[in-house]
């Protein structure tokens, strides 16, 4: 097994060969870490449960001062009220040296390479008999290029000062390693006893990431007189605006996403009650209580880990609102919203429909955009002219938005290849180690069949150009080992910028 290709820190324990078993432990096991802070006279740390059977706590005691339904803490304004510290940045100033940085580290986006030239060729690139059809929208969103850039220009502004970042920057791991290279630190819970922030000092640089930083973090942070870069996504917070508003409208948010992933503790950290949705089947399961009851007891234990402290299913389900998780599958964002609002209406009927239940369009457009470009890639199988034998998917194995592109092709029954970066393929056996929608890892022999073979490609929303470059130079070294790589342009092409 490739060490390199599981940077992730998936556990060599849970792979499967061939795909014959799945082995999801450690999935769950990753999507049941929640954060929790731990004070002492010397120290404080964010804690995480580490193991699969330990009870997380909710993400809502991550709000020091805030548990309590009666004393709410408004987030919005705290956050707004950074801005007049003087040690708050949260936009790039476009630094063209710190661009170019990003284009000779490779993460930023292709302007001489394959990506780029593919790009003019109408998506379409011709190997031998290889056919590669790149998706019409992939890869870095334009709140990822962000991020990165802000971060970037950060190491710039403030040489010889201490520069942090309090989660991954995006969900990339050649993107972290760079900025380990560029000593900057990032806080992470190695251990499983949670981020420890002892080392941060006043006057040190703290970038908060791109799906962005509890409310409790962001006062730590601010009570120690740092100097913030925040590169939070705006489209993350408008999650943030948006479940702020249910909170002062006595409303509980109901929010689709995974309750452990630092974007849904982040937006949880903004509500005053909530109660976090992973897929349509637990969306339905509320609805069912909403409309017929149950046991409270039973309801409580299902969601243990997904819920505000002090939740009662009795009366905090009678008026709801709904936000997403911006990297989740947005038809079934769109299929919850309409269960909740069609069970809200037959319990209390249209004329207060409007007082119960509330939306606001949180759904991602560069979320929306990838995934529609993969079904459009894969909506035409049963045409010889249009269908692709297989579908390579690349982008970090800790990345939502790429799981969900990775769903796509599996649901279609589209043989598809989620690798996160090129160290994943095997060139010399033709082998490759590819992670499933699911979570379970799996080695795949002479996946690159002879004859005739059309590839469709796409990449993640935290996923720079180079990537998908590398992961293609490696395919067609399968099909050619004297393959050397396509000679960069000379005259830099202009990226395509993505949605803003």
């Amino acid at each position: 097994m490739n060490t390199n290709c599981l940077q992730s820190g998936l556990a060599p324990g849970h792979v499967s060969l061939g795909g014959s078993t799945a082995h999801r432990s450690s999935l769950a096991l990753q999507e049941r870490r929640t954060v929790k802070p731990r004070r002492t006279a010397a120290s404080v740390r964010c804690q995480a449960a580490s193991t699969e059977t330990e009870q997380a706590t909710p993400a809502d005691a991550l709000l020091h001062n805030a548990s309590s339904k009666a004393e709410r803490f408004d987030g919005r304004a705290f956050r707004r009220g950074l801005g007049k510290t003087g040690r708050y940045i949260r936009n790039p100033i476009n630094d063209k040296d710190s661009l170019a940085l990003m284009e000779t580290h490779g993460v930023g986006y292709s302007t001489t390479g394959l990506v780029a030239q593919m790009r003019e060729s109408g998506n379409l690139w011709q190997f031998k008999d290889i056919t590669v059809k790149l998706a019409n929208a992939y890869g870095y969103c334009w709140g990822v290029e962000r991020a990165v850039q802000m971060a970037y220009e950060a190491k710039k502004a403030y040489p010889g000062q201490k520069l942090y970042v309090t989660n991954e920057i995006i969900h990339n791991p050649a993107v972290n390693q760079r900025l380990k290279e560029m000593d900057i630190e990032i806080i992470e819970d190695k251990t499983g006893t949670g981020k420890d922030f002892d080392p941060v000092q006043e006057g040190d640089v703290v970038i908060l990431p791109a799906f962005g930083a509890s409310v409790s973090e962001m006062r730590l942070l601010s009570d120690r007189k740092v100097q913030l870069v925040d590169t939070t996504c705006p489209w993350v917070s408008k999650v943030w605006n948006a479940v702020d508003n249910q909170s002062r409208k006595a409303h509980t948010s109901i929010i689709h996403g995974k309750y452990s992933h630092e974007e849904t503790v982040a937006t949880a950290s903004f509500a005053t009650t909530y109660l976090v949705v992973r897929d349509i089947a637990e969306a339905e399961y509320v609805a069912d209580y909403i409309a017929n009851g149950g046991s409270k007891a039973d309801f409580l234990d299902k969601f243990k880990n997904s819920v505000s402290a002090g939740f009662d299913p009795d009366t905090d389900l009678e008026r709801l609102g709904l936000a997403n998780q911006t990297t989740m599958l947005r038809d079934e964002t769109l299929q919850i919203g309409k269960l909740l609002e069609k069970t809200m209406m037959e319990k209390y009927g249209p004329a207060e429909l409007k007082d119960r239940y509330m939306v606001m369009d949180t759904i991602c457009d560069a979320t929306q955009t990838r995934q529609s470009a993969v079904y459009e890639l894969t909506a035409s199988q049963d045409q010889a002219d249009k269908r692709v034998d297989m579908m390579i998917v690349v982008g970090g194995f800790n990345s939502s938005n790429t799981s969900h592109l990775q769903e796509i092709p599996e649901l279609r029954s589209v043989p598809s290849y989620w690798v996160n970066s090129a160290a994943c393929i095997d060139v010399d056996s033709n082998k490759v180690m590819h992670k499933s929608a699911h979570g379970d890892m799996n080695e795949t022999k002479n996946w690159i069949p002879d004859g005739p073979l059309v590839i469709g490609v796409t990449s993640g929303a935290s996923t720079p150009d180079r990537a998908v470059e590398d992961v293609l130079d490696k395919v067609f070294q399968i099909r050619d080992p004297s393959y050397a790589g396509v000679p960069p342009r000379v005259e830099p092409a202009v990226p395509a910028k993505p949605e803003e």
